[in-house]
């Protein structure tokens, strides 16, 4: 087995989440660092948290506010924001982010109150 992997996003399908859709590269039963996500927020995101998931968000394209704890940040393209486990958070805007989730993402690590 090699010792990289490789993504192409223009061959990976886009899922629903919570923000929007988002398109999840290096998910694989191997691989037990991060995953990476291209993510569509399309509307007012709900607000969700992670017991065990850091998230980094890149903003890349469009504007808003990330909602972090109940505080809104406003957010414009090259903004990152590094959301720690039990941070309560939602993406409010049209924008498209990148995110990194180490460990790598688990759908059963996404709660709501």
């Amino acid at each position: 087995m090699a010792n990289y992997m490789i993504a192409h996003f223009d061959q990976i399908d886009a899922v629903t989440c919570p923000c929007g859709y988002a398109q999840r590269a290096f998910v694989s039963p191997d691989n037990k660092a991060a995953t990476l996500h291209i993510v569509e927020i399309i509307e007012d995101s709900k607000v969700h948290y992670h017991k065990k998931h850091t998230e980094i968000y890149l903003i890349l394209e469009g504007d808003g506010f990330v909602e972090l704890d109940g505080n809104l940040v406003p957010v414009k393209p090259f903004t990152a924001v590094l959301i720690k486990p039990g941070c309560r958070h939602r993406a409010s805007g049209r924008m498209r982010i990148v995110n990194v989730c180490i460990p790598p993402f688990d759908a059963k690590d996404e709660w709501f109150d």
